[in-house]
């Protein structure tokens, strides 16, 4: 089994559901929060399109011309749009990832940063909650600068992302306060396996309202596509 750990730096009691946590307790002053990932959920990893969530299958089916799978895990967003026929290229900092993404038949699959990628694309796709990858607030135009240097004249970046303002329910006051320094969507994950830790990782959900704000920053448009039913949502930036 695979453990993961969240860690926030609020020092209280957060709500978690079923959609992101199993269980949570409060540690030494922090929020601590565990997910355990069993070989009964690894076959979620490799769902087909219709195990997929709505916004997955929405932006799926948003997909066009020549695409880029960001963060393709599995692979199973890319091995459905190439049988579809489209030309994919799938991408993941996890070795282990792309060995098995070229293993269900993508080829032109690279262990690459998203910030190391040049080519342009018709379709971005960024899914299981894509915002992540930007870490943090501060690095967040970076990316979104980068993205926009992707697209091809008339491409799109499909992205979800989750508002996991609920999970700070009845502490608004202290918590979710817009400062310069700290969004409520920066958290730490941590992951180990049988003992082993690994190096905590930035990890960012955005609520839509300031992805917006950030994307038209640099110049890029947001759209609202769809609204999820566990705070989650899709949009397109182009």
């Amino acid at each position: 089994q695979v453990t993961f750990r969240l860690l926030t730096l609020h020092p209280n009691e957060i709500k978690l559901d079923k959609h992101h946590f199993y269980w949570h307790q409060f540690i030494s002053g922090q929020i601590y929060a565990e997910q355990v990932l069993t070989t009964q959920a690894l076959p979620y990893l490799f769902r087909d399109y219709h195990e997929m969530p709505i916004i997955e299958k929405k932006a799926l089916k948003l997909s066009h011309g020549r695409i880029l799978d960001v963060g393709c895990g599995a692979g199973s967003h890319s091995v459905y749009l190439k049988n579809l026929g489209y030309d994919i290229k799938a991408i993941d900092v996890s070795e282990g990832a792309i060995v098995v993404t070229k293993h269900r038949g993508i080829m032109n699959a690279r262990k690459l940063d998203l910030l190391d990628e040049t080519a342009q694309y018709d379709t971005i796709l960024m899914l299981m909650n894509g915002t992540g990858i930007f870490q943090t607030i501060k690095s967040t135009p970076d990316y979104l600068t980068h993205l926009k240097s992707l697209l091809s004249p008339r491409g799109q970046i499909l992205i979800d992302s989750s508002d996991i303002k609920y999970m700070y329910e009845g502490q608004e006051e202290h918590y979710l306060l817009d400062t310069s320094d700290k969004y409520y969507g920066e958290l730490d994950y941590y992951l180990s396996y049988h003992g082993d830790n690994e190096t905590p990782i930035k990890w960012l959900y955005l609520d839509f309202f300031k992805l917006k704000t950030l994307s038209n920053s640099v110049g890029l448009t947001c759209e609202l596509i769809l609204h999820g039913p566990h705070h989650d949502y899709l949009a397109k930036l182009s």
